[in-house]
């Protein structure tokens, strides 16, 4: 059970918060002394503050940052009255997550306790697979990258097996290959990479083959190729599909005799390698088309692993984001702490043509230009939020001379779209969640806060 720590010299304050926390079934933890708080997040596993500015003689940011030595991960929700706003704002530079005013509704406290959790989840998370990730440098925990983990980790022990990684641009098919070398027994030996697009056909055939001396007009010494200087190790052929087809022919030659033989030479060399190969095309077409030989795919798909492309796996975008904004913000040295809830709904929504390398460009994109607290819709990319159904609809929605209650008009629109898919999924809470791309308990909240049910 999740453990809340309520910091508050105002006994009504103090009971109203506890009484709103038991109801959400966390367990809440009460005082309002600042020494007595500071030693519970000492002794005690705390997942979230709430914490008043004003603590009769003391100072909540003095708390707050004691508290933020003890422990700088620690989530802190700042209470403050109307005349303490600027108080507040000095606390979210200083590491506080959000600040809510005073007084405060239930369902206020409810949903930014909810979002602070949440947070909280997902950087526990993301520490935690990094920990767990024994070699392997990718997050997420979606089924299908989780099957990944596993044939990595499997056809590691196996150091002769050949690998074929099939996937869209950017989806991290280098980064499989790298773990599966450094889980193996080659750990220790050469990982040699090259990409077969990059080079003409001469040149790639010199750089994996080597040459003598003498062997074309150019070759005044003697060439080692990569093929030898893996040798114990591990080669990876990254888009082998661009590869010319008939130095395919002698690569079919090295799968089979594990020998290479160097261009103008006269004698084989064994080699004891193991060949990666990965591409984002479809080699079955390419095959159909005499583009790329059969034979030669059959060698080389011993062990198939495909990666699905990141929009077909949504559920490891939060996680990513939360991965390079830690990375990115400590690089440039910057004090970004989180994405907005909008923000992260765009980012989640968004198609990601580009998958993980593109997300990961946007994560530093935004840490190099913005030094804020949190990322807000309008420090995205314009292709990310311009294709927003919501902001199509904000664009669209007409305000009326006398003007409007913003929050009446949000969440009005907001009713709309989770009833509209509530009747779309037939009640279906869990496909409902699905398709607004919202977490279930964040879904329920919402369902009961405007009284929407499956009749």
């Amino acid at each position: 059970m999740e453990k809340i720590l309520i910091v508050d010299d105002e006994a009504f304050i103090r009971e109203n918060l506890v009484r709103i926390i038991s109801e959400e079934n966390y367990r809440p933890i009460s005082t309002e002394s600042p020494e007595e708080a500071l030693q519970i997040v000492t002794d005690e596993e705390i997942s979230l503050v709430l914490l008043d500015l004003n603590l009769g003689s003391h100072s909540g940011l003095d708390v707050l940052r004691a508290m933020r030595e003890v422990d700088p991960e620690i989530l802190v929700i700042i209470i403050t009255g109307y005349g303490t706003v600027e108080s507040a704002v000095e606390a979210l530079k200083i590491g506080a997550y959000d600040y809510i005013k005073k007084p405060f509704k239930a369902d206020a406290i409810r949903l930014i306790v909810k979002l602070a959790l949440e947070t909280q989840h997902l950087r526990r998370k993301v520490k935690r697979l990094s920990r767990d990730s024994d070699g392997i440098n990718m997050v997420g925990n979606s089924p299908a990258l989780l099957q990944i983990f596993q044939q990595i980790r499997e056809v590691a022990k196996h150091e002769t097996a050949t690998v074929l990684i099939t996937g869209d641009s950017g989806t991290g098919k280098e980064l499989v290959a790298q773990a599966i070398h450094n889980l193996s027994p080659r750990s220790e030996q050469p990982f040699i990479e090259i990409n077969c697009g990059s080079l003409p056909f001469n040149l790639l055939e010199t750089e994996l083959f080597g040459h003598e001396r003498g062997a074309f007009t150019d070759a005044k010494t003697r060439k080692i190729g990569l093929f030898e200087e893996a040798d114990g190790g591990t080669i990876f052929l990254d888009e082998i599909g661009e590869m010319d087809i008939s130095l395919q022919v002698k690569l079919l030659r090295v799968l089979e005799d594990r020998k290479i033989r160097r261009l103008g030479g006269n004698r084989n060399i064994d080699i004891n390698v193991r060949i990666i190969a990965a591409t984002n095309a479809d080699l079955n077409s390419m095959i159909d088309s005499k583009k790329f030989r059969e034979d030669l795919y059959y060698r080389l798909n011993v062990f198939p692993i495909h990666i699905s492309p990141l929009r077909e796996r949504r559920e490891d975008i939060p996680i990513l984001l939360e991965s390079f904004l830690q990375r990115f913000s400590r690089e440039f040295n910057k004090t970004i702490q989180q994405f907005s809830r909008e923000a992260l709904d765009l980012m989640r929504r968004y198609h990601w043509p580009g998958n993980v390398r593109e997300l990961r460009n946007v994560v530093e994109r935004i840490c190099i230009m913005h030094n804020v607290e949190k990322i807000l819709p309008d420090h995205l990319p314009r292709e990310i939020w311009g294709e927003s159904p919501q902001s199509e609809m904000a664009f669209k929605y007409e305000i009326p001379p006398e003007g409007i209650i913003l929050d009446d008009v949000v969440d009005q629109i907001e009713k709309e779209l989770v009833g509209k898919a509530f009747q779309i999924t037939g009640g279906n809470v869990a496909k409902t969640a699905r398709i607004l791309n919202v977490p279930r308990g964040t879904l329920r909240y919402k369902l009961e806060k405007y009284h929407l049910t499956s009749e």
